[in-house]
């Protein structure tokens, strides 16, 4: 079996055992729920507990996030809620932002407190904010860093200190950078969190998630969680294969994003870009302190009203309109277009803000696009 080391190598070759799958180059899917063992005892036997295929993937995963295990699940959201479900208990309370993920935000506030357990929410992620909310009875810190939409940064070290000063587990989910980018766990975080529908995967034809962190919570988490959502051998087959392509394209991704939020900044109808790998990011100093580069995914503000920001999108060419995102297309989103004061307060989303999705299409392509519609503003 190879022992790769190195992130590219990882990539491509970590899990491979060439006599185990027979001399594969790829290993094969186990597309199958049940494994007989009358005659070997190769410790599988369920799916839904363990398969061949998504043991290869989590072993990738692992690695790359610098973890000593992680578990797979069919999307991050089932991730998330397995991993809440796994350590939080009636009476516990967890900190986090207004501007996580809002599925995070509604499951913590509407679902949650069905268990017992309270959930406050704090603007900018400060590690004295963090510090502040907490409470005796606070089991987790939960980190989004960049948070979703307004790409606030936390200061994952200094929040992790904390935590662990006062026996705090901490959570990040880490999509939006990428192993490539940010590895949280070796600056203290206990579980690292992903949507692998984003970059891990790629190609905007996976749903998945994945939880890692050390041998032992991930396997408290396993036991726990032996009910949850796991990726279907087909879907785990597939995230490998996007796996070996990561550093690649996420290379690309940080490449286009620096130029496009470079030409946004510095264009007459553009208010606001929220980047935070431009020097003018109010977390840009934080950020490069614990990241290695940056992602594809930001945001902006029109210098102009609705209906113009609409005539916008309807105006661009490559970037199409949709959620999601981490994909090789280039898309775009409104989460800011719209009239709802409390939503846009609790979320600290700027009032017009657009979410666009930095693609993989030339550069070049994708700044005449963006110029073009804008010129038309």
């Amino acid at each position: 079996m190879k022992r790769p080391r190195k992130f590219a190598d990882i990539c491509a070759h970590l899990g491979d055992d060439y006599d185990f799958f027979r001399g594969a180059v790829v290993p094969p899917i186990y597309q199958n729920t049940t494994f007989t063992r009358k005659n070997s005892d190769h410790g599988y036997s369920y799916t839904r507990v363990k398969n061949p295929t998504t043991e290869v993937l989590e072993k990738k995963l692992a690695a790359l996030e610098c973890a000593e295990a992680a578990r797979a699940y069919s999307s991050g959201m089932a991730a998330i809620t397995s991993l809440l479900f796994s350590i939080l208990k009636k009476g516990d309370h967890v900190v986090t932002l207004g501007s996580v993920y809002q599925p995070v935000v509604h499951f913590l506030q509407n679902e949650m407190p069905k268990f017992g357990v309270e959930t406050d929410f704090i603007n900018d992620g400060t590690p004295e904010e963090f510090e502040a909310a907490a409470r005796p009875e606070t089991r987790l810190f939960y980190l989004e860093s960049p948070s979703s939409n307004v790409f606030k940064i936390q200061d994952l070290k200094k929040i992790a200190e904390i935590a662990s000063r006062r026996g705090i587990l901490t959570a990040i989910d880490n999509t939006w950078a990428t192993p490539y980018f940010q590895n949280p766990l070796k600056l203290g975080i206990d579980y690292v969190i992903h949507s692998a529908t984003k970059y891990l995967g790629g190609h905007s034809d996976i749903c998945a998630g994945a939880v890692a962190g050390s041998a032992e919570k991930i396997n408290a988490l396993f036991e726990s969680g032996m009910y949850s959502a796991v990726p279907d051998p087909f879907a785990s087959w597939l995230l490998i294969r996007s796996l070996r392509t990561l550093e690649l394209r996420m290379i690309r991704h940080g490449e286009n994003a620096r130029r496009v939020a470079e030409f946004l900044s510095g264009h007459g109808r553009v208010k606001k870009v929220l980047w935070p790998g431009l020097k003018t990011h109010e977390g840009h100093e934080t950020a490069v302190s614990q990241m290695s580069g940056f992602s594809g995914l930001m945001g902006l503000v029109l210098d102009t009203d609705y209906r113009n920001t609409s005539k916008f999108i309807k105006n661009l060419d490559i970037f199409e309109e949709g959620p999601s995102w981490g994909g090789f297309e280039s898309l775009i989103n409104s989460p800011g277009v719209t009239d709802n004061e409390e939503y846009l307060n609790f979320t600290t989303i700027p009032q017009g803000l657009l979410r666009i999705s930095v693609g993989l299409e030339d550069v070049d392509s994708i700044l005449e696009d963006l110029d073009q519609s804008l010129k038309k503003l």
